[in-house]
């Protein structure tokens, strides 16, 4: 066994599997440079450290389930107020997530309410933030479930795992008495210790809608405002939607 066989043993022992892969090159490059060992120990961590980075973001965009394509670079940022193109690298810096704040996104459908969320949460996840995507509706469903088989608290342990939930669309919950409680207990739970971030169609006047009872509606806007960032699309943000339709039908016309 050679002196490189045994280094890659030692390093696949160890559990670092970069340092496994890269090392030959490593050892080439710094004979070849007349590199110190300092400078030889240094590269060799440096790019295993860059490796369990990557496996790391690898597993949390797994773990997300944020639809693909939906990032910073495909989001027309063009389309929107000033003063809210200042707000997203604020956001995407993921400060808020160590101050337990929350991100409310506000507009009528096609405004890119989504697309935005997703974004912010695929910035967060490049930052080692562990972040869970989920359209509203289907995690109320979850756990509603998991009520029934007396396994919430379990369930909401789960979620807490995540630095971020991304609530999709909260107002397509269908609204019944079952299905406020538990979504009021999990934003209760998250409350100044987890981030949410909500995309909405309903503003807040809204949202007895969704939790029927005023004193249940006030509770819950209460602990999702307080500590949170309001980003609202206005009147003033255009359609994607209708504008993709409307290009769609003219093609076909032309």
């Amino acid at each position: 066994m050679t002196q490189l066989d045994t280094l890659q043993k030692h390093f696949r022992t160890l559990r670092m599997p970069t340092a496994y892969e890269v090392i030959g090159e490593v050892i080439t490059s710094a004979q070849r440079e007349s590199w110190s060992l300092e400078t030889f120990t240094r590269e060799l961590l440096e790019q295993e450290l860059e490796g369990r980075r990557q496996r790391r973001i690898e597993r949390l965009k797994k773990a997300s389930h944020l639809p693909p394509g939906k990032t910073l670079a495909t989001f027309e940022r063009h389309r929107l107020p000033l003063q809210l193109q200042r707000l997203i690298p604020q956001v995407c810096s993921g400060e808020f997530v160590d101050r337990a704040e929350n991100i409310l996104i506000f507009g009528l459908p096609g405004r890119g309410k989504t697309h935005l969320a997703v974004a912010v949460g695929t910035e967060l996840i490049q930052l080692g933030r562990s972040v869970l995507f989920t359209p509203t509706y289907r995690l109320v469903d979850r756990l509603l479930r998991a009520r029934r088989d007396l396994e919430l608290e379990s369930q909401l342990r789960r979620l807490d795992r995540f630095d971020v939930l991304i609530l999709d669309d909260i107002g397509y919950v269908q609204q019944s008495r079952e299905e406020m409680e538990v979504l009021f207990t999990l934003l209760a739970e998250r409350y100044e210790r987890r981030s949410v971030i909500i995309t909405s169609n309903l503003v807040f006047s809204e949202w007895d809608r969704i939790f029927k009872d005023p004193m249940t509606t006030a509770a819950a806007i209460d602990r999702v405002v307080h500590h949170s960032i309001i980003i609202e699309f206005g009147q003033d943000v255009p359609s994607r939607r209708a504008e993709e339709a409307a290009e769609r039908l003219q093609e076909k016309n032309e």
